[in-house]
């Protein structure tokens, strides 16, 4: 890319003032859109499923662990995997301490069609905390649009609950879940951005991040890709 041109700290600040005014649009379009999702109808969850974690056999709703509302990271890793999506993987890196979602009466926990003993190995070299449950046996991914004739997405869910009554609210795929890797919130507040443009994939130098000096640790055609919605 050309290097933008080098002016006086005075010259700097008329043009970042302009661009301010943009971010602020922007800004608002998203205090805008976050309000009409939070005004969605919700759908009320009838089926039940079950989850299996560390401690057994749990409900959806137990997954709640009491609080209101729910996050579910939908987690690409299915039976026979070794290793997880490097996409979900880098978005579990990026979620932080549960602590504050928890103050805001919200559980957060990932969910994959696995069988528990498939990716707890994984969990282990990652280094995880994060509470992660498969739905190995339930209709679960394929209800909520995760897994479908075409392979497997990764994507977020949403539900919230009233008493002991489950709603869908919310599902984001593709994009929308670029919010989800905190590091390109970083790298687009740089001079070079995320500097993918040179790539034939955005997602080629993407690594588990115990992997980023191992030669074609990332290559399109792992288990972590399948060429349908991640490709959006």
């Amino acid at each position: 890319m050309n290097p933008p041109k080098v002016v006086s700290r005075e010259e700097w600040l008329v043009a970042r003032k302009a661009l301010l005014e943009k971010e602020k649009e922007v800004t608002k379009a998203r205090d805008m859109i976050g309000e009409e999702r939070r005004n969605l109808p919700m759908v009320k969850v009838e089926k039940p499923y079950l989850f299996h974690g560390p401690d057994g056999t749990l409900t959806l709703l137990d997954l709640f662990d009491g609080r209101r509302q729910l996050i579910v990271r939908h987690f690409m890793f299915v039976p026979g995997d070794t290793e997880g999506c490097i996409g979900c993987s880098m978005q579990a890196d990026s979620v932080g301490e549960l602590a504050h979602l928890w103050a805001r009466d919200t559980s957060f926990v990932m969910v994959s069609r696995a069988p528990l003993a498939d990716f707890e190995p994984f969990k282990a070299r990652m280094g995880w905390k994060l509470p992660w449950y498969s739905s190995f046996g339930s209709d679960f991914n394929y209800d909520f649009e995760v897994t479908t004739e075409q392979g497997e997405s990764p994507g977020v869910s949403t539900f919230y609950r009233e008493g002991d009554d489950v709603f869908f609210t919310y599902s984001i795929f593709d994009r929308g879940g670029d919010i989800f890797k905190n590091f390109y919130n970083y790298l687009d507040i740089t001079h070079l951005g995320r500097q993918e443009d040179q790539l034939e994939h955005p997602w080629d130098w993407w690594r588990h991040k115990d992997r980023y000096d191992v030669e074609g640790a990332a290559v399109p055609g792992n288990n972590w890709w399948n060429g349908t919605r991640f490709q959006k």
